[in-house]
């Protein structure tokens, strides 16, 4: 029997590797996808600067190179926004948005206060990496490293920990990423069904403000808040991250 495609889209700075616990959860029901963005450890490399179009260019043409006209999305961050812009393009089955990026208006606070906090977080990494795999070490500076993006920081091992910190490091697209003056337009009438679920304690798209702009922008959408969990849910739940994925999907019927 055949099983649906499923495209997995991490957030920026991270890698495939962020899906590493829910792929196990969704393997034997979903045909999976799982790469690594352009411009991120791991992924292609980018020429000039990287725009979220260009990322999303990137994505279809994996998509093309697989023989896949049309798959279900769900993605983190800026990987949920680039799941809507593949849906605008007519290339989702369905779209899962965790806490997706770009529901903002470009240079204001609803912006910039998020992507401040990624620059300030990926400098840091830079300057004291070389510490890292001995600070990792302890859940509890796990649980304060990762405090921005996850409620429970610690669930990570110091391995993965570790692996997120690489990620971040070595990620040559970041700052031209943070620093885009592209966002999510209006999307009046879905192409397929979308699911928005927001993350409760996201502190890096809170859904009070991120949240409710992305719900007039795509007003037709299903918009789900995920109890306890932070920007990440890959890292705080897998198993609600699975479940919230399987339930977009279904919608579809």
């Amino acid at each position: 029997m055949n099983k649906d495609p499923l495209l997995l889209l991490h957030g920026v700075t991270m890698s495939a590797a962020a899906w590493d616990e829910v792929v196990p959860l969704l393997a034997n029901e979903f045909d999976l996808l799982v790469p690594t963005a352009a411009g991120h450890r791991g992924g292609g490399r980018i020429e000039g600067a990287a725009t979220i179009k260009h990322l999303v260019d990137v994505t279809e043409q994996l998509l093309d190179e697989r023989g896949v006209s049309t798959v279900h999305i769900a993605g983190n961050s800026l990987g949920g926004w680039m799941g809507i812009e593949l849906a605008r393009r007519g290339r989702a089955r369905s779209v899962c948005a965790l806490s997706p990026a770009g529901f903002w208006t470009p240079g204001t606070a609803d912006e910039t206060t998020a992507t401040n906090k990624l620059r300030r977080a990926k400098r840091l990494a830079e300057v004291g990496h070389g510490l890292a795999p001995l600070m990792l070490r302890s859940a509890a500076i796990r649980r304060l490293i990762l405090n921005d993006v996850a409620v429970h920081g610690d669930r990570l091992t110091a391995a993965q920990a570790l692996g997120a910190v690489h990620d971040l490091v070595d990620c040559p697209a970041a700052y031209d990423i943070l620093s885009t003056d592209e966002s999510v337009a209006p999307m009046p009438t879905l192409p397929c069904p979308i699911t928005l679920a927001w993350s409760e304690k996201d502190r890096i798209f809170p859904p009070s403000v991120n949240g409710a702009i992305a719900r007039q922008r795509i007003p037709d959408a299903r918009y789900t808040e995920l109890p306890g969990i932070g920007h990440v849910p890959m890292i705080d739940d897998p198993a609600l991250c699975a479940a919230t994925i399987r339930t977009a999907v279904s919608i579809t019927g």
